[in-house]
């Protein structure tokens, strides 16, 4: 990676005393963005969270690397402590990369770091990342919108700062608001929320979708229902990290499972949602 040029832009140049915080993507490495590759050649520390890729570390080889990860129900490191410490690095002259994985802005606490970073008079630059959300069900094959499935999308979180379900989220409103859902660090809880989802009003028959390790190696996918997701996760004896879809659109890994397609599986349905061949797009 330290070896292969990137492409020829005006690109921008870290200065000792900043703070990067950027995003490391689902996992694959190839979904790392240019301008977080440009600031890993650049560091002189990189503090790092638990779902960024060893490999994605190698090619900070000049760089300290500080895991800094919070892992659910696993001794971790405060958050108040981490946001201290790339205040304290980047006061020591240190040009600091805060890699976090996904987006560092979507429930990856990145406002929080960023926010603390400024109060103390801090620089800080921010690279958006590929959501876990987002890119991980693509991964999967499942599109979070389509436009014959649903015209809203919410994404929540499955558990608060507490480590319990958000009591501050109005399952219901979601539930009857939202065609599709996605649901992140949602294992914990899943028995709590799919009942809060189906007592709001979903069917016990709505398909629901479970990625775990979304783009590596060790990507899993769990096809079920909300009725059934409890016994099914069980069964299969999935861990986290995972992300969870509630909706219609789970039903379109039948047609776009293109990692199956790659391994010489054929579509299982190529037409899932049953209303005949899509229109021609204007």
């Amino acid at each position: 990676m330290t070896d292969v040029p990137l492409p020829d832009l005006d690109w921008p140049q870290m200065e000792p005393g900043w703070v990067w915080l950027c995003g490391a993507g689902p996992g694959d490495p190839g979904l790392l963005t240019l301008h977080t590759a440009n600031a890993l050649r650049q560091a002189d520390v990189v503090i790092y969270d638990a779902l960024v890729q060893e490999q994605i570390l190698s090619w900070a080889p000049q760089a300290e690397h500080i895991y800094a990860g919070k892992r659910g129900g696993k001794p971790s490191a405060k958050q108040r402590d981490i946001s201290l410490h790339l205040v304290e690095l980047a006061r020591e002259g240190k040009k600091v990369l805060r890699l976090k994985g996904g987006d560092p802005f979507v429930f990856g606490r990145g406002g929080e770091e960023a926010q603390t970073l400024v109060q103390h008079g801090v620089p800080i630059r921010i690279i958006p990342g590929i959501s876990a959300g987002i890119g991980g069900l693509a991964y999967a094959g499942i599109p979070v919108t389509h436009r014959d499935v649903n015209q809203s999308v919410t994404f929540v979180t499955g558990h608060d700062q507490s480590g319990n379900t958000p009591g501050s989220l109005d399952w219901d409103s979601i539930s009857k608001g939202s065609q599709v859902i996605v649901i992140y660090m949602g294992m914990k809880h899943i028995a709590q929320i799919a009942r809060k989802l189906m007592d709001a009003g979903r069917s016990v028959a709505e398909p629901v979708a479970v990625v775990t390790t979304a783009t590596t190696d060790d990507q899993k996918v769990l096809e079920t229902t909300l009725g059934r997701i409890v016994d099914d996760v069980a069964t299969a004896g999935l861990e986290p990290p995972a992300i969870i879809c509630v909706g219609q659109s789970v039903l379109m890994r039948q047609v776009l499972d293109w990692q199956g397609m790659a391994a010489g599986q054929p579509p299982r349905n190529l037409d899932p949602l049953g209303r005949g061949r899509p229109a021609e797009s204007a």
